[in-house]
């Protein structure tokens, strides 16, 4: 044992010298070599240090640095990044196979890893007894876990119920996979303190994440982000001391009770239940790009009445997502197997969610016969259009309690929702990106009702009756990036009631004999023709995260006069300026710069929050000056606008590139 223990030791000190060596000759980061040294000195196993060996050894110091620049922080969304490095390292690889996941994953202070979950949980679960004590609440906290089927989503899951439990929290996690949107549904129905969802959405294999959300089943927000975020920013190590037996929480296996709580929950979001009888024809082919979708959607659809095949090929759980390039359902690419059977089938309607079920994508087969993708925002205001419609025909909206009634939507999608919104007499509250901030206006709307303790146990005719006597009543909300709610017993985005929703818009359409994008051309020709571009620069690892940072900086400091001939009349800076939304409620600070145009158009920057990238939004419209458009005059608009949008987008890049190269001369 001596032997060995000096063996060990002297291996320590030669990777050290390693290390130090790397940073002498400019190949590593200075932060990388600290956390390196952070990592290995808490370390439970020789795992840690035997990775980081062969990296130093085969001298990958790109790979470090981007394993190791940073300790993954916790921000408002949770945790995001790899869990599969760019070099998978034998000892990562373990007894897998090359065509496997790796046995364990990525080792790394800015990698999702059970260092950072044992992290972000113990910082979580700190700040929720610190909560509990301030509330003067003597329970344990209750804490819901679910996850989706990506590499390693179940084990960090039970990790996370592990370290919740014995550090005196209980916990409930579900025994397979499971949607976003039940997650925030479970919290609430449990009465939960908080719930924890493993994800990475729709981001590529190698990606995983963990977000938080708290009792109201919303993702935190302030006045809870910053102090969960100091909390678990504050712990170094996974190491912690369990407490004591008797004050340690139980973990418990959550049933299908929650399921079927759900579902009968989501049944109330059909408004005409007649139009999905009159359009029995209606075919819709519907696939969960191998992830949690199909746990409701399936069932679901079936027990409405609804004629439904799924993708067979993508109609299991595997976080490979073997059968596309990217299981995001906003790329055509993802839901290409759909549409081949949807031809096959002569269906009428294409979903698609992504594998933790919280965005949906789809197509429609168009009056042309062919099949035809909808834009997030397209989506959206068809939706949102179809439920206003026909709650006022439903006799649930009328012209005395309209103003009660709400639209929410980001500030980065589209301005038909808002035409829409004031056509009915309906308030259009706009957003910051994030469906986090819908969620807590819901919160606010559920607080302004009397005696709302009670709220969650109530029936949506109970729910719907007070908001409209006492609060606001939810109508519709949405962001351009696929996700919709249309109610607020989930408060989240909500793939599953999308799917459902749309499905009911695609009856109404047939049982009148149209096709959808002939109701969508109706809708433009009344309420205006707005159309939308949106793009986006990617920049990865370390040096990509500067890029970014440099660019925002630079329309904030230097904003550009015009573009491409058009005066900019207009900048909104949501980092430094004051703005308000339509309740007077103050927006957030946010890096995101809004630039208006004066031919109407306008721009959008911000970087992204979960991806390695900057995005832009480009918005272009044209409103009747009386009456509607004609179907010539829309046809010949919609061209123009197309071609106005690409030449700014065009535009836009360039100058991106300017920027950057401008600020590296400066620097040289």
């Amino acid at each position: 044992m001596p032997e060995e223990l000096a063996a060990m030791s002297g291996d320590a000190e030669q990777l050290n010298s390693k290390i130090e060596r790397a940073v002498t000759d400019g190949h590593l980061m200075e932060s990388a070599a600290k956390n390196i040294h952070t990592l290995l000195e808490g370390a439970p196993t020789d795992l840690y240090s035997r990775v980081v060996d062969e990296l130093v050894s085969a001298t990958k110091w790109q790979e470090l640095n981007d394993r190791f620049y940073r300790t993954l922080s916790f921000g408002t969304g949770g945790l995001r990044g790899r869990t599969i490095g760019k070099i998978v390292t034998a000892s990562e690889r373990g007894n897998a196979r090359a065509s496997e996941r790796p046995e364990f994953p990525c080792v790394g202070t800015n990698a999702m890893n059970f260092f950072n979950i044992s992290r972000a949980t113990q910082g979580l679960v700190a700040y929720l007894h610190d909560w509990n004590r301030s509330a003067k609440i003597s329970t344990k906290p209750k804490f819901v876990i679910a996850y989706d089927p990506r590499f390693f989503s179940k084990e960090f899951a039970e990790l996370a119920a592990k370290v919740a439990s014995e550090n005196g929290c209980n916990a409930f996690i579900f025994g397979s996979p499971r949607s976003v949107p039940e997650l925030s549904f479970a919290v609430r129905y449990l009465r939960a303190s908080a719930g924890v969802m493993i994800t990475a959405s729709h981001n590529p294999p190698y990606d995983n994440g963990y977000k938080v959300y708290f009792s109201d089943g919303a993702q935190v927000i302030e006045p809870h982000a910053n102090e969960i975020i100091a909390k678990v920013n504050a712990i170094a190590s996974e190491a912690y001391t369990p407490l004591p037996k008797d004050r340690q929480g139980k973990v418990e296996m959550i049933g299908t009770d929650i399921d079927e709580a759900y579902m009968r929950r989501l049944g109330t979001l059909v408004l005409d239940p007649t139009v999905i009888r009159e359009a029995k024809s209606l075919k819709i082919v519907y696939t969960p790009l191998h992830g949690t979708g199909g746990v409701i959607i399936e069932p679901m659809l079936k027990r409405l009445g609804f004629n439904l095949e799924v993708v067979p090929e993508q109609d299991h759980f595997d976080g490979r997502f073997p059968t596309v390039k990217s299981p995001n359902p906003e790329n055509a690419e993802a839901l290409t197997m759909a549409i081949d059977l949807a031809e096959k089938e002569d269906a009428d309607v294409v979903v698609a969610t992504d594998p933790d079920c919280d965005r949906m994508g789809a197509a429609v087969r168009a009056s042309d016969g062919k099949i035809k993708l909808l834009t997030g925002n397209q989506i959206g205001s068809i939706l949102a259009w179809y439920r206003t419609r026909t709650l006022f025909e439903k006799g649930v909206l009328n012209k005395h309690n309209a103003s009660r009634g709400v639209i929410i939507k980001t500030f980065v999608t589209t301005d038909l929702q808002k035409a829409i919104a004031e056509h009915y007499g309906l308030r259009c509250v706009e957003t910051l990106t994030g469906f986090k901030y819908i969620g807590a206006k819901l919160g606010k709307y559920e607080r302004a009702i009397p005696d709302h303790q009670n709220y969650v146990d109530l029936s949506e005719e109970e729910t719907r009756k007070l908001r409209l006597e006492h609060s606001s009543f939810y109508v519709f909300g949405g962001e351009e990036s696929y996700g919709y709610s249309g109610a607020d017993f989930v408060r989240d985005k909500d793939g599953n009631g999308a799917v459902i929703m749309f499905c009911e818009v695609a009856a109404y359409a047939k049982a009148h004999g149209n096709t959808i994008d002939e109701l969508l051309d109706d809708i433009y020709s009344e309420f205006g023709y707005f159309a939308e571009k949106n793009g986006s620069l990617v920049f990865e690892g370390a040096e990509g995260a500067t890029k970014i940072a440099r660019l925002i900086k630079s329309y904030a400091t230097d904003p550009f006069p015009e573009v491409h001939g058009s005066k900019v009349t207009s900048v909104r800076n949501f980092e430094s300026d004051k703005i308000e939304d339509a309740e007077s409620d103050q927006i957030p600070k946010e890096k995101m710069l809004m630039f208006e145009l004066e031919d109407g158009a306008r721009i959008a920057v911000r970087a992204s929050g979960t991806e390695p990238k900057i995005k832009y939004y480009l918005f272009a419209h044209r409103r009747p000056e009386k009456g509607k458009f004609d179907s010539v005059d829309l046809d010949q608009i919609k061209t123009e606008v197309k071609e106005k949008l690409d030449r700014l987008w065009d535009w836009l890049q360039e100058d991106a590139e300017s920027r950057l190269r401008e600020d590296n001369q400066q620097r040289s």
